[in-house]
């Protein structure tokens, strides 16, 4: 039973809403375990969704890394939020498969470490299944193609996170058929002189968004061990 997961594909939404999602399951289970009679009976999610255009700043991130004004951004429709999670500044927008695990670590394993390099294995066990070498970039967070090669090196997914009493919220950003265009207006991750990159770019071709959410749907569940609720 600890290692259930509740799937939901939320399509193209807004990010406001789905934060407020987040934070409403989050909160939840934290009520939860806060009470030592319910404190077993926090539930584990897996949400996906696009959003439409928007620029998340993260707690730690400098506003200096977005480099167009709110003007811009509103004639643009693109959204802009500073948020809780963890990072800098990135880009969510359609054919990008956005995944929030809101999971109890207590059920796993309590190690953000090991947390971080398991949704990095998600993402780097489904590039593989299309030829291409996901890989690890020493401090820096998210999946990377050729991170060793200088001038090469190129992000294909980005990740951020928050953890409150071991449940996690937010999660990572993977690039599939997405307009790369909007990472021009930003530093993207705060991390300077280096490229975004998408599924879509490395084959050449479009990629079928609803094959991609399967194998990563089916990689988080042989990475964190999990079976799905129904």
């Amino acid at each position: 039973m600890e290692r259930l997961v509740y799937f939901e594909d939320l399509g193209l939404k807004d990010y406001k809403s789905v934060w407020d999602f987040q934070e409403q399951l989050l909160a939840t289970n934290v009520a939860l375990k806060s009470n030592e009679v319910t404190r077993k009976q926090t539930k584990n999610y897996l949400l996906f969704v696009e959003h439409t255009p928007v620029y998340t700043l993260g707690k730690s991130g400098k506003r200096e890394h977005i480099l167009i004004s709110e003007a811009e951004m509103k004639e643009k429709s693109i959204d802009f939020f500073h948020i809780n999670r963890g990072g800098d500044i990135t880009f969510h927008g359609p054919q990008q498969i956005v995944g929030y695990p809101i999971l109890d670590l207590d059920k796993f394993k309590t190690d953000l470490g090991w947390y971080l390099r398991s949704l990095e294995e998600v993402i780097i066990q489904t590039l593989a299944i299309y030829g291409i070498k996901g890989s690890r970039s020493e401090g820096e967070t998210g999946v990377w193609i050729d991170p060793d090669k200088k001038g090469f090196e190129r992000k294909i997914c980005a990740m951020g996170i928050k953890c409150s009493r071991w449940i996690t919220m937010h999660g990572f950003a993977f690039n599939i058929n997405t307009d790369l265009n909007y990472f021009n207006n930003i530093i993207p991750c705060g991390i300077q002189n280096k490229q975004v990159t998408s599924l879509q770019k490395e084959l050449g071709m479009p990629i079928p968004m609803d094959e991609v959410k399967q194998h990563v749907k089916e990689n988080f569940a042989k990475v964190f061990e999990v079976g799905w609720a129904v």
